[in-house]
This record gives structure tokens, C-alpha cells and sequence, in this order.
């Protein structure tokens, strides 16, 4: 058995407990240590671009002041700018400013963004326009590679209508090789368990706790001689702890499973658009939990994501109309009143959604040691490919910054990319950090500004 920060035990139907750190049983070694502590990433991306200082608009976005942020700074000063949604994490959180996409598009923005958002590679000339591709890998296929979790490909997650025009946009296996994601919870939870059989055997034993179900393991690792006092009584309350639990680390719990079964092939409604991305964050979440996969991604909308959100109760107009500030697709139709504090108003939204993800993954002990992104297809309305925002939560493996906003100042968000995939613990063979992602003919290296 392999020994990290977290081990696992594997009982009936595949189920997995969670144990605590094991001094006894630890690499010796700290940097060992380090390396064997599992990390996951998840990538949750907006689209539209955010409600920031653009073309005569004023801030709604950003913090007023770089430097160092607090839960009352965000909550209180920063009370009006949309990232005080995240207030309550604001003391592991790191907010980047000035990441810039390298490359053009070819013909539509929002698919030349959304082709550069994770893989920082160029935007194929054939096809073009909204059919473009991207030409390199994006960063959750990278990092999910490098594991043999789900046969070393990461979870991709969709939710929203599909309109047949421009649809995924963010995963890629490699050039032109773009992966379909899953829109419906359902389906994912399924796979994820795998398949109907498998779930039939866990709801079979869900009276029984993890406990009972891997006790032979439980009892083979309680009788280990090289386990102390403390790991004993460690694993002790652990046990205990599982038991009140009450619910398998790797199911929904009854109400999760009634609700996600009974919205099964609704993952494409407009309507349905925020509780979908909800139900896709609880399986991120489990999935992490249950060391599933390393790597996620949830592509919240479609590339120019038109749903009409509702907020305060009111049903908005499309929100790619919004981001244009008018009611028209192109560049000519009749002002949408009050449109920029709508976007501001959906940017809050989007966080909030981002913000049950990190609560589900806090739940789980797992946020230290993961590095959970929000991010855009575009940094402003006008399909600006500048100041693109990277919020980043989590601690991964303690090379990133944390209550920190800083301001890269324009730089190739290549390099942000790198430093995202280093603080996941990926190193090169010769244990240096990662600075050779995206397309060749961007610099390479890390953003120092991000690093602790």
C-alpha cells in the first residue's frame, strides 16, 4: 500500500475509507512526505468575460488594492466587487490579475478564448471561427496524466442548454482533440461508481458503515507492530468518527441520489442551469474524496453561454446579450438597460457557485491539498483577451500564495498555467518545477508573484 498524507482502505463494491496521516507508517523523508500527499485541481470556468473596468465601465470585479487580503477586507471595503462572494475564504486564497491569453482568434472570441483558457496553445486556423480548436493540451489533461486515477483522464463536466453553435470548449487531450463532457449528473455519479451494478451493491449495504465493510483491512492494519500509541488511538477516532458519519465517502447521501435521479437528462435547461453546476460540484467533490481522479473540470455555460439567468428573483435577459449590453448577438441592437450591474450581478452568481464546490471539498478536509480555479474565457464584455482573472483556493503542495491579490502586469497566462500545475506536485524527472507548458513559443517558467 502506498502511504501518503491520506491512505485508503477498498472494501465491497469497490467502496474507499479515508484514513488519517500515520507518523508510524510515513516516508521518513520529508520531501518524500510531500511528494506522496495526493493533490487535486479542478477548474470551473465562466464565460462572457467579467463587469471590470472596460471601455468607461467602472470596477465591479476586482479588490480596490493589491497586496494582502482578509475575510474583512473582502466582506467590509470590497463589500460591492463580485469577489467578496468569497470573503470567508479569503485567507487561502489567491487572486491573479494581469494574466493575459498569447494568441488571437480566428474569427470568433469566444471560441479562440475558450481554445486558450486552459491550454494556452494557439487557435487552429482550419477549422475556424466558432469551429477553431486548440493546438496543445489543456492543463486537467496534463495533470490528470500523470496519475493512474480513472485511467489517468480527468472528470469533464457541463452544464447548461446546448445550442449546437459553439458548445465545449475547454478540455483537450491534445491538438485539435477536443473531449465531450458530461451535462448530466446523473450519468457522471454513475460512471464515476461504475454503472448500475456497482450502485446497486453500495445501496445494498448502505445500513452498513465504511467500517463494516472494510473491517478485515481495518483489523490487518490495527494489528501492524510499527503503529504507535497515538496512530492507534488516531485511527481509533477516525473509525468512530466514520460511524457518525453515516454515509459511504464515495455515495450521495439518500436526498443527493433522490434529487440528482429525478433531474436525470435535465442536465441541458436553462433553468436548471445553477443546480446542475451544484449537483456537478458534490461529485467533484466525492470524486476528490474518494481519490477517483486528480483533475476536473466544470465548463458552467456554453462558449458564449446565452442562458438567462434569474437573480433577486427576476429572470434576466441572455447573458451573452447582457455582455454586449444589448439585445442582439452582433454588434447592433437596442441598449439593455442596466446591463453591466446584471453582469455584475451573474459574476456573483458564478462565484457562488464556485463557493458550494469549495465548501463541498472543505467538507471533505481536502481544500488544503487541493488547488481549485475559477476562470474565464475572456478577461472583459468586449472579448478582450487581457486581464483574464485565475481565483485560486487551496493550498496544494504549499508553493502558492495564499491571501494574496497580485497583479502579473500583462503577463502570458502560460505561466500561470505552470505554476498552477507545479503547486499540484508535479514535478519534472529531475524534481524541478514545471515551466514548459502551452504552446513552444511562449517564454517559459512560472509567475513568481504567485509563489509563497
Amino acid at each position: 500500500m502506498a502511504h501518503s498524507r491520506r491512505m485508503f482502505l477498498r472494501g465491497l463494491g469497490g467502496v474507499t475509507l479515508g484514513l488519517p496521516f500515520l507518523e508510524s507508517l510515513a516516508p521518513r523523508d520529508a520531501h518524500a512526505k510531500k511528494a506522496a500527499t495526493p493533490h487535486y485541481s479542478v477548474f470551473m470556468r465562466e464565460a462572457n468575460g467579467v463587469a471590470q473596468a472596460d471601455n468607461g465601465e467602472s470596477e465591479q470585479y476586482w479588490p480596490r488594492s493589491t497586496g494582502a487580503i482578509t475575510q474583512a477586507s473582502l466582506s467590509g471595503v470590497d463589500s460591492d466587487r463580485a469577489l467578496s462572494e468569497l470573503a470567508e475564504y479569503a485567507d487561502r486564497m489567491l487572486i491573479v490579475k494581469g494574466a493575459d491569453f498569447a494568441f488571437s482568434s480566428n474569427g470568433c472570441g469566444h471560441s479562440g478564448g475558450g481554445n486558450q483558457c486552459l491550454t494556452a496553445a494557439e487557435v487552429s486556423d482550419d477549422p475556424s471561427g466558432n469551429l477553431s480548436l486548440a493546438m496543445g493540451e489543456s492543463i486537467d489533461n496534463y495533470i490528470a496524466r500523470q496519475h493512474t486515477q480513472n485511467g489517468g483522464e480527468p472528470l469533464t463536466l457541463y452544464t447548461g442548454p446546448r445550442n449546437g453553435y459553439l458548445e465545449e470548449v475547454l478540455s483537450y487531450r491534445g491538438e485539435k482533440d477536443l473531449r465531450s463532457a458530461e451535462d448530466d449528473p446523473w450519468n457522471a455519479y454513475q460512471r464515476m461508481i461504475g454503472g448500475d451494478a456497482a450502485l446497486d451493491v453500495l445501496l445494498a449495504n448502505r445500513r452498513k458503515s465504511v467500517n463494516d465493510l472494510v473491517r478485515e483491512q481495518m483489523g490487518g492494519l490495527m494489528s501492524r507492530s510499527e503503529l504507535s500509541a497515538s496512530d492507534r488511538q488516531r485511527l481509533e477516532l477516525h473509525f468512530d468518527n466514520i460511524r457518525d458519519f453515516e454515509v459511504l465517502s464515495c455515495m450521495l447521501t439518500p436526498a443527493q441520489e433522490k434529487e440528482m435521479q429525478g433531474l436525470a437528462g435535465q442536465g441541458t435547461d436553462n433553468d436548471l442551469r445553477v443546480k446542475m453546476a451544484e449537483l456537478h460540484s458534490d461529485l467533484i467533490a466525492i470524486s476528490f474524496a474518494c481519490d477517483h481522479v486528480r483533475s476536473a473540470t466544470l465548463q458552467v455555460g456554453d462558449g458564449n453561454d446565452s442562458t438567462q439567468y434569474t437573480v433577486n428573483g427576476t429572470r434576466l435577459p441572455s447573458f451573452h446579450q447582457i455582455s454586449h449590453r444589448i439585445y442582439s448577438d452582433g454588434s447592433e441592437g437596442d441598449p439593455i438597460l442596466g446591463a453591466v450591474n446584471m453582469h455584475h450581478d451573474i459574476d456573483r452568481l458564478h462565484l457562488q457557485i464556485f463557493r458550494h464546490l469549495l465548501d463541498k471539498i472543505d467538507a471533505y478536509g481536502l481544500l488544503e491539498q487541493s488547488v481549485c480555479v475559477h476562470t474565464n474565457d475572456l478577461g472583459t464584455p468586449t472579448h478582450r483577451f487581457s486581464n483574464v482573472p485565475f481565483i485560486v483556493v487551496g493550498g496544494g503542495d504549499g508553493t502558492l500564495a495564499q491571501g494574496q491579490f497580485v497583479d502579473l502586469g500583462g503577463v502570458s497566462h502560460n505561466k500561470v498555467l505552470n505554476t498552477l500545475i507545479t503547486a499540484t506536485g508535479i514535478r519534472t524527472g529531475g524534481g524541478a518545477p514545471i515551466e514548459d507548458f502551452g504552446d513552444a513559443s511562449l517564454e517559459p517558467g512560472m509567475a513568481s508573484e504567485m509563489l509563497a
